[in-house]
């Protein structure tokens, strides 16, 4: 049985951070277009997508400084992914709901990757970029609890206007 180094797992959790921050990114945009008549989770979903930016550069200078690049793999898997996902919600009348509980989940999946990339991280010796991902799991918490605080008010919108005869989502 072959031994993995501490480089080797480093790299490969970075890579799979990257493409899941990726993923969130590509689900936010597709979101947007469609959140005209909610314009406070429009609002919460453009500050996380320039927070998500911000940590992508991160990830990337990480793996910079190790000497890696992103996988292109599973950034491709993990698109097409959310591409399914989204086409699966895009269907149902209650989209918007729908992906509001996706996101308000996968907030805390991300928590859960930068939490354990950090461990990696000083494992590996990168005491310092431990440090900025302890920032992006507060960053995450943080809009976390920006999206729930909308369940309630989203919800009550889009009753409002699927009962008043109108479409809910866009």
């Amino acid at each position: 049985m072959a031994s993995t180094d501490i480089g080797t797992i480093y790299a490969g959790a970075l890579r799979n951070t990257r493409a899941l921050e990726k993923q969130g990114l590509e689900q936010i945009e597709r979101q947007l277009s469609g959140l005209e008549r909610y314009p406070d989770y429009a609002a919460v979903l453009r500050r996380h997508a320039e927070t998500t930016k911000g940590q992508l550069a991160r990830l990337d200078r990480a793996l910079e400084g190790i000497g890696a690049s992103a996988s292109t793999l599973k950034e491709t898997v993990t698109s097409v992914a959310g591409s399914i996902g989204a086409a699966v919600h895009a269907t149902a009348q209650d989209e918007t709901l729908k992906n509001l509980y996706a996101g308000y989940a996968y907030q805390y999946d991300q928590i859960a990757a930068y939490r354990s990339l950090a461990v990696i991280a000083e494992r590996a010796g990168k005491s310092d970029q431990a440090s900025s991902f302890r920032a992006a799991v507060e960053e995450e918490t943080k809009a976390a609890e920006e999206i729930a605080a909308l369940i309630e008010p989203v919800t009550r919108t889009y009753l409002d206007l699927t009962l008043a005869g109108g479409k809910a989502d866009s």
